[in-house]
């Protein structure tokens, strides 16, 4: 029995190899093998856990002795975006996908959005989140009009400049947009999107908040929380859950920071899960095609797990996995419909080649099975 998991999501890291890509028009699409050509892609500690030895990952050299479980896990949901795929880790299959709006809202909901906000609407439509800044982002501030888009995921997303709304006023505003998404509009997060600087050199801050939907059901969350466990989010697992089953949360404002928060954690006497999102993967690098950059902080990582490693006792399970793909190298800048790397450390315990998870749900049920719930 463990007291202490370690559940840790490298949001985005597929490992392509998914049967249905093709329906999401993903074909051939495979983030690790992507990053793993570039000069940057350096990862002992991932190796030795048992990365390369994964079924179905012949492009890297495979460990000799791995200390760790290794598998590749199938999502089920019919989607490929943060909130459903940590909804399916954490117990939920989503069989009906959050909407998209490829050629934006209608504008029957942007009129209510104005309504609400008192504000006029610009863009509302799909758009990459740092050229609408070029873009747009002198329009916003000349006219106070509130940028609104959206992109290949289920997401609503709200830039503001701090010269028109501060952050706590975007965040009221998106609250709001959070109120209105309901039925056919109902998109898996409302992102503030709050943005600092002068044009050309927009920059966006790391005031960045999602507002997601409530899980539908209950969760391992809930399950360890009702076991009168910790349930401890880092990074954006609070805002992925909406709060539902968490019992502390600490944002982060890189990976860095996120990783650092974990070991500090492993520092520190709990009994229950400490679940962690490293998201600058997929938004700072699987967005914007930047295999090396993606390949870089994955190395960086992995030496802040090499740290991680050394502080986890025989009570304790490391499980570091991803909630979909979003390969930098090809011409999309959306997620990708890939399997998912999991490995699983525990101090003692022999690796093994745990094959397919036929879910998401299976890698949930490996934490919850530690704990003994």
């Amino acid at each position: 029995m463990a007291k202490r998991v370690f559940l840790v999501v490298c949001d985005s890291l597929g490992i392509g190899g998914a049967e249905d890509a093709h329906k999401f028009g993903d074909s051939g699409s495979n983030t690790l093998k992507s990053i793993s050509k570039s000069r940057h892609f350096k990862i002992k500690n991932l190796k030795k856990l048992g990365l390369f030895n994964i079924d179905g990952i012949d492009f890297c050299k495979k460990e000799e002795k791995p200390i760790g479980s290794y598998a590749r896990a199938v999502e089920q949901s019919n989607g490929k975006d943060s909130t459903i795929g940590h909804w399916e880790i954490a117990g939920l299959v989503s069989k009906s996908p959050f909407p998209l709006f490829p050629n934006g809202f209608p504008s029957k909901f942007i009129k209510k959005l104005e309504k609400a906000w008192g504000k006029e609407i610009i863009v509302n439509k799909p758009y990459s989140g740092t050229k609408i800044l070029q873009d747009y982002g002198q329009e916003h501030i000349e006219t106070g009009k509130i940028i609104v888009y959206t992109s290949g995921d289920s997401v609503l997303q709200v830039a503001c400049h701090d010269r028109i709304a501060s952050v706590d006023e975007l965040y009221k505003m998106c609250e709001q947009a959070r109120e209105l998404c309901v039925g056919e509009f109902a998109v898996g997060r409302v992102i503030a999107r709050p943005f600092i600087g002068e044009y050309p050199n927009f920059v966006r801050t790391h005031d960045r908040k999602d507002f997601s939907l409530t899980p539908p059901s209950k969760t391992i969350l809930n399950k360890i929380q009702e076991a009168g466990m910790s349930v401890i989010s880092i990074g954006k697992i609070n805002a992925l859950f909406n709060g539902y089953g968490i019992t502390e949360s600490y944002p982060t404002s890189s990976d860095i920071d996120g990783i650092k928060k974990t070991i500090q954690m492993a520092g520190r006497d709990f009994n229950g899960l400490c679940f962690v999102n490293l998201v600058d993967f997929d938004t700072e690098f699987g967005h914007r095609n930047n295999v090396d950059g993606y390949a870089e902080n994955l190395s960086t990582i992995d030496k802040y797990i090499g740290k991680l490693l050394k502080l986890l006792t025989e009570e304790d399970v490391l499980i570091i996995t991803a909630d979909h793909g979003c390969d930098p190298a090809t011409e999309s800048t959306d997620h990708s419909r890939e399997n998912v790397p999991v490995l699983v450390y525990q101090k003692g315990e022999q690796s093994k080649n745990l094959g397919t998870l036929n879910s998401f749900t299976e890698i949930g049920k490996i934490a919850t099975n530690a704990l003994k719930i």
